[in-house]
């Protein structure tokens, strides 16, 4: 596979609008992809770097504060041949994945040995 670069992190959050306007606050991020997914989830970033901001999930509101707020999955970039190469490597290994059309992004997710969820998306359609 030729990865060139992590794209985003996926962060479970108790307020999501809270914690986006902090990224733009304090770290000069902008929103991004507004008009696309009807605002789930919101993607805050500048340049190459973007964090993708999900509410938590009712099973994770009954966990205790402390488990509940986490990284959901991270996301690598690649172009479009090396994303059709990344499925078939994963065939390969014997290791499913599931594909989602995100209308700007296909991307492709799968778990590690400890059960980490990455994510490999390209924006070449």
């Amino acid at each position: 596979m030729q990865l060139q670069a992590i794209d985003h992190v996926a962060l479970a959050v108790r307020d999501v609008e809270r914690s986006a306007q902090w990224y733009v606050d304090v770290l000069g991020f902008e929103r991004q992809h507004d008009d696309v997914w009807n605002g789930f989830p919101v993607f805050v970033g500048k340049n190459d770097a973007a964090i993708a901001l999900f509410p938590l999930r009712d099973k994770e509101m009954s966990k205790s504060a402390g488990t509940a707020v986490r990284v959901l999955h991270f996301a690598f970039r690649t172009d479009r041949a090396n994303f059709l190469a990344a499925q078939q490597e994963l065939k390969q290994r014997g290791i499913n994945f599931e594909f989602q059309d995100h209308q700007i992004s296909h991307s492709i997710y799968f778990n590690d040995p400890d059960g980490h969820e990455i994510e490999i998306t390209t924006y070449e359609l």
